[in-house]
C-alpha cells in the first residue's frame, strides 16, 4: 500500500510530462513572442515612414498623390491590428497581412518616385532613411520566418500523440495561422529590364 502511494504520484507526473502538458503552453508562448517581434518590426517601419515621406516631400512636391497614398497606407496598416489570441483566426491574420502588403506596395511606388529625382538619391538624410527602411524590411522578413517556424512547431505539437490529448482535453488548443505569400506570382522571380 505504501509503495502504491509513492508510485502513483510518480506515474501520474511521468504520464503528464509525456503528453505535452508543459510543452504546449511553452510552444504557444513561443508563437506569441514571435508574433510580438513581427508587430515590433512592422511598428518600426510605420515609425520610419513619416520621416521618409517628409524627406521626399521636399524634393517631389508634384508627386503629392504618391506621398498621400503612402501616408494613407501607413494609417490603414497601423489601424489594422491583431492580438495573439486571434492568431488562430485565418480571416483576422489575412486582414492584417493585407494591410501590411498595402503599405509595402505604397512604399514601392514611393521608391519609383525617388528614381525621378537624382538629387534626392544623393541626399544623406534620404540615404540614411532608405537604409533604415531596407533594414526594417529585412527584419520583417526574418521576424515572419521566425514566427512561421514557431507556428509550425506549435501546430505539430498539438497535432501529434501524446500531446494531442492535452491540447484537446486540457487547453482546447487551436492551430495558429502562419504568414503566407499574398502575391499571385510570389513563386516567380521578378524580371528586371533596362
Amino acid at each position: 500500500m505504501r509503495a502504491i502511494k509513492i508510485l502513483l504520484p510518480l506515474a501520474v507526473a511521468f504520464s503528464l510530462s509525456a503528453c505535452g502538458v508543459n510543452t504546449i503552453p511553452t510552444k504557444e508562448e513561443g508563437v506569441n513572442a514571435a508574433w510580438g517581434e513581427v508587430e515590433n518590426q512592422y511598428q518600426r517601419r510605420a515609425d520610419l515612414i513619416p520621416n521618409l515621406v517628409a524627406t521626399v516631400q521636399g524634393y517631389a512636391k508634384q508627386e503629392q498623390d504618391v506621398l498621400v497614398g503612402v501616408t494613407e497606407a501607413r494609417a490603414r496598416a497601423t489601424q489594422t491590428s491583431i492580438n495573439a489570441g486571434d492568431l488562430s483566426d485565418p480571416a483576422k491574420v489575412a486582414a492584417f497581412q493585407q494591410a501590411q502588403d498595402g503599405l509595402s506596395s505604397a512604399l514601392s511606388r514611393l521608391m519609383v518616385v525617388v528614381e525621378k529625382y537624382p538629387d534626392l538619391k544623393s541626399d544623406q538624410n534620404f540615404l540614411a532613411l532608405q537604409s533604415q527602411l531596407e533594414g526594417t524590411e529585412n527584419r520583417i522578413s526574418i521576424a515572419r520566418r521566425d514566427y512561421n517556424e514557431s507556428v509550425r512547431s506549435y501546430n505539430t505539437e498539438i497535432r501529434t500523440f501524446p500531446s494531442i490529448v492535452a491540447a484537446k482535453v486540457i487547453y482546447g488548443s487551436e492551430p495558429k495561422e502562419p504568414f503566407k505569400a499574398t502575391t499571385a506570382n510570389a513563386e516567380t522571380a521578378p524580371q528586371v529590364k533596362f
